[in-house]
């Protein structure tokens, strides 16, 4: 079993921050650089509209070979390629690119995401690294079209391009601004849709960027009250989460529940209790049947 002790030590701690801004940015600048006039979609997962483009393939390859480089006995679990096991109880968390449909529409709300997590449950189970068992070290969010990077060490804090992040007092619940994003199969988004509308007259208004990492960074930057959706995988979340934590944040489920696929809410803790309570009264953790 991997000693939690070791593990977060803060010049362990320190190094995988390194690793993890390095390896995001070298993964950034390839695909931001890279990016050709002509791209396409190279394939789609779960419906026509979930799109993959060949830079969301060539970024992750860049961040599995550079991690294997620098960190050759930690495993990764990635958006494209899946799960690789490794010996060192750090397994790094990658979304080669968060927002693609915003990237293939040279919307720059798009970001590379990279995290250190460790999770013994998982390994002891001969799986993946879930977020309901996860201890997330170190992460990056990198977003190169718009110029910024945040970081955070677990009990190190966060930083905005090397600025401190603290969440200020949460706002009253009416007057949040409120993040969102929306799956990509109809029954869901029918769901979504129907949970909007109750939402919106309840807040100050509702934002929907297309890059969760992002969301939740803008969370802990002050760009956001609030933020919700439904549907995150861990490569999703592992990076921005830790960055709302450090910075005083809570990101949670519902019905007491983890942040995961059913749902991850964040936000300064009084105002995630308030939006929580809100969205378990609608239903927001269930999709309309087909």
């Amino acid at each position: 079993m991997t000693d939690p002790r070791t593990l977060a030590a803060p010049a362990l701690v320190d190094d995988l921050v390194a690793v993890a801004e390095e390896v995001a940015r070298r993964a950034g600048t390839l695909a931001h650089e890279g990016r050709p006039a002509d791209l396409g979609v190279a394939a789609t997962k779960t419906s026509a509209v979930d799109v993959v483009t060949a830079m969301d393939l060539a970024s992750e390859e860049l961040l599995r070979s550079r991690l294997a480089e620098l960190r050759p006995d930690d495993g990764v679990l990635g958006e494209e390629g899946g799960h690789r096991a490794g010996t060192s109880g750090v397994t790094w968390v990658v979304d080669p690119i968060d927002g693609t449909v915003n990237y293939l529409y040279g919307i720059p709300a798009w970001s590379v995401s990279v995290a250190a997590v460790v999770d013994d449950d998982a390994a002891a189970r001969g799986t993946a690294p879930s977020p309901d068992t996860w201890t997330v070290l170190a992460g990056c969010v990198h977003a190169p079209a718009e110029g910024r990077t945040y970081t955070a060490a677990r009990g190190r804090g966060a930083h905005a391009d090397g600025r401190p992040l603290r969440l200020a007092p949460p706002p009253p619940l009416e007057l949040s601004l409120v993040g969102t994003g929306f799956g990509y199969l109809a029954a869901r988004r029918r769901a979504q849709a129907r949970v909007l509308t109750e939402l919106l007259p309840r807040v100050r208004d509702i934002r929907r960027a297309g890059s969760a990492a992002l969301d939740l960074c803008g969370v802990a930057d002050g760009r956001l009250d609030l933020y919700y959706e439904r549907g995150l995988q861990p490569w999703d979340m592992a990076a921005a989460s830790l960055v709302v934590l450090e910075a005083g944040g809570a990101v949670r489920g519902l019905r007491g529940a983890a942040a995961g696929p059913a749902m991850t809410v964040a936000g300064a803790p009084g105002g995630v209790d308030a939006l929580v309570a809100l969205l378990e009264e609608l239903g927001a953790d269930v999709d309309d049947a087909t």
